[in-house]
């Protein structure tokens, strides 16, 4: 477990809204809603399908914002659910 303490993330995106930092391997996303004090940590598979995903999106709309972005994964991806409240 203490491995996971030592993972450097590296900022991704960052929007007023939303935030998302990564490790270089892909192997941990954490995944921000600013705006409700939210955090999802995604790890593992779920870190190899958030990956697929961010992708997806990014190529279907590459003129969207940061914040557009990351909310649609947040909402219609399903990471919300992921979520723990900060602090």
């Amino acid at each position: 477990m203490s491995g996971e303490q030592d993972v450097v993330l590296e900022q991704i995106c960052e929007g007023t809204e939303y935030a998302l930092q990564g490790s270089a391997d892909g192997a941990h996303y954490v995944l921000r809603f600013k705006a409700e004090q939210m955090t999802a940590t995604i790890a593992g598979e779920d870190a190899e399908r958030f990956r697929s995903d961010y992708d997806a999106v990014k190529a279907q709309f590459p003129d969207w914002t940061c914040d557009q972005l990351l909310a649609q994964l947040w909402d219609q991806g399903g990471y919300s659910w992921l979520a723990i409240q900060d602090g």
